[in-house]
């Protein structure tokens, strides 16, 4: 079954958001909105690999399935780049969670499934929270000298 590499790939990449949150969160200090949101997602990120660790256990290969090394950080970029990042990784990890789910379907798997449910919903808020803060800082980014 490959559903525990899907499981790994989705934990790495909720491991890695997690860490891309708290990068921004660091170098953003000054903008509390954006501060305070971003550890907020890094705590539900961690969270998140968390519940899935036991289902990953479950459903891991006879192997071990290996998580991709992790991406290199983050340079130093100005707001609306950070926000567009996060929002491809947080789309990422999204998609990864509607896998997740549809195996947890057809494996039967209630208990995942309830970790699929609660995560990914916080995740897609995360998605629409990014897609409006965006919104706010597209146009004093781009259009503002």
């Amino acid at each position: 079954m490959k559903l525990g590499l899907a499981l790994a790939r989705l934990l790495g990449e909720e491991e890695r958001l997690a860490a891309e949150y708290r990068t921004v969160a660091e170098r953003r200090t000054d903008d509390h909105d954006v501060h305070h949101e971003c550890v907020s997602f890094a705590q539900q990120c961690t969270a998140h690999a968390e519940a899935l660790r036991p289902s990953l256990r479950r459903f891991e290969a006879s192997g071990a399935a290996e998580v991709p090394p992790p991406r290199p950080g983050l340079e130093d970029l100005d707001l609306l780049d950070d926000l567009r990042r996060l929002f491809l990784a947080a789309e990422d990890v999204s998609i990864h969670w509607v896998m997740a789910g549809q195996a947890a379907q057809a494996a039967r798997d209630s208990e995942l499934l309830d970790v699929v449910s609660a995560c990914h919903s916080e995740t897609e808020l995360q998605v629409e929270w990014l897609v409006t803060r965006i919104k706010v800082a597209a146009p004093q980014a781009l259009v503002t000298a």
